[in-house]
């Protein structure tokens, strides 16, 4: 079970880092799905199920979001519509205790939804995910253990880790969204601190948990002390991060720095709180010629420069900004360039992970821009929007 905390806690730590960062763009939903799928798939892994899930429910009998893992696009489309909160589903969305069973097929609580071609199920894990101020936001669904008849102890511990952090996720979520409703910069920043001090203070109950581990744990106590004070280690340097993070759910000020000035801090974020190498070549004064197209054009190189971080594991990230003609009536040019992994920007499955491609595509359309993704594997990616100044 050591062995297997040690990776449980990193694999956390980093999506918790990994939700927070999202919300420097507009495309929340699409983001928060992203990292929640993420969740899913480390859950099957680490308890070695065949099938995993992860529902929060709407409040009206049915879900708002049901992501899986282990089941093909087929196959998922194949079932229909989402699933409603009866049987088993809705079992674990009305208590906080976690559930095991050798056979969920034998559960008087087994019935409703059971779509045709529906996978043969039996061995079972539930585990409620709860707010961190209380209440079931959702639950981690787990079938079919592999090579083994049952899930056991030792998995449940460690959806439930995963578990607690969920419910962070879900609550940034929610907290964002309403940000996105407020009209008013104040009501923001009110918002910031308050997503700040949620994640605070489960991120230092991790610390403690992980101190506290140390001093209990008997076999081989100088080998596990070490991993877990490791992962404490890890959890402080998250707590950092996020307190870095945590300042850019503040609007950028266009109007006071500029395309170019937000951009550089922007960078500037980046660099400290991943610790890579970004050189920018920022023209001042860049603009696509008005605010709202100026944002439009911040959003696409946070979104380049995040999928660079996310998914390129580059040594260094260009980022260049170059402006032609005067007072915006030129023609803007951004590029940001990685040299990481790369990847094949057509393959439709790739896009369908990471669709902040899509959202970068679309984002250009609305001003009229030019985008163009250059990549391949093992050859770096390129990024390149192109706008008329108006």
């Amino acid at each position: 079970m050591n062995e297997r905390r040690s990776p449980a806690l990193r694999a956390v730590s980093d999506a918790v880092l990994a939700v927070s960062s999202l919300y420097k763009a507009d495309d929340s939903r699409v983001s928060v799905d992203e990292v929640l799928q993420g969740l899913v798939e480390r859950a099957r892994e680490l308890a070695g199920a065949r099938y995993a899930a992860l529902g929060t429910p709407d409040g009206a009998g049915g879900f708002t979001r049901f992501l899986v893992a282990g089941m093909s696009d087929e196959l998922i489309s194949s079932l229909g519509p989402l699933p409603r909160t009866h049987g088993m589903l809705g079992a674990m969305l009305e208590t906080e205790e976690s559930f095991r069973t050798d056979d969920i097929q034998t559960d008087p609580r087994f019935q409703g939804w059971w779509p045709p071609g529906h996978p043969d199920m039996r061995s079972f894990l539930g585990v409620p995910i709860v707010s961190p101020s209380g209440g079931v936001t959702g639950a981690f669904y787990l079938t079919d253990k592999v090579d083994a008849e049952r899930f056991d102890a030792a998995d449940q511990e460690l959806i439930e880790i995963l578990a607690a952090h969920a419910g962070i996720a879900i609550v940034n979520a929610r907290l964002y969204e309403r940000s996105r409703e407020l009209s008013t910069f104040e009501e923001r920043n009110r918002l910031a601190l308050e997503l700040h001090d949620v994640v605070s203070q489960k991120l230092f109950s991790v610390v403690l948990t992980a101190e506290a581990a140390a001093t209990l744990l008997a076999r081989d106590p100088e080998a596990a002390a070490a991993k877990v004070a490791r992962t404490g280690e890890l959890a402080r340097e998250t707590l950092d991060e996020l307190r870095s993070l945590v300042l850019e759910l503040r609007p950028p000020d266009l109007d006071r720095d500029g395309l170019d000035g937000a951009v550089r801090k922007h960078v500037e974020v980046l660099r400290r709180v991943h610790g890579i190498e970004i050189d920018a070549d920022l023209a001042s004064a860049a603009s696509a010629g008005v605010a709202d197209r100026d944002r439009e054009v911040l959003r696409i190189a946070q979104e380049a420069l995040q999928n660079a971080i996310r998914h390129a594991a580059p040594e260094r990230v260009t980022v260049r900004l170059a402006g032609e003609g005067g007072d915006g009536g030129g023609r803007l040019v951004l590029e940001v360039t990685d040299d990481g992994v790369g990847f094949e920007p057509a393959d439709p499955e790739l896009r369908s992970t990471r669709l902040g491609l899509t959202s970068m595509e679309e984002r250009a359309g609305r001003i009229g821009g030019r985008l163009e993704i250059r990549s391949a594997p093992a050859a770096g990616t390129t990024v390149r929007l192109e706008v008329e100044g108006t």
